[in-house]
């Protein structure tokens, strides 16, 4: 997947720039995210996209060195889900 990461945003977008999927990640403090919001569309629903956004996001806060709070029920799902990365929890 060609990732757009943008600060508190990751997003995936078709070729005429029309958003297909997003996580979202505003910042709380210096050191902490809100993952608030994962939405992919319809049309790539099934496919594992958002557990690749969510992956790539636990990522980039691990290299950032950032911890979160999770208030998007596909993120706390997915956290449970993905015992290695509760070190990113807050």
């Amino acid at each position: 997947m060609n990732f757009t990461y943008t600060p508190n945003k990751i997003a995936l977008y078709h070729s005429d720039s029309n958003l297909l999927a997003e996580v979202t990640f505003p910042d709380v403090d210096d050191e902490t995210v809100n993952i608030n919001h994962t939405f992919v569309d319809d049309s790539l629903r099934g496919q594992g996209i958002a557990g690749q956004l969510m992956k790539a996001a636990a990522d980039h806060l691990r290299l950032e060195g950032k911890k979160t709070v999770l208030t998007c029920s596909y993120a706390i799902t997915w956290f449970d889900k993905h015992p290695e990365y509760q070190d990113l929890l807050k």
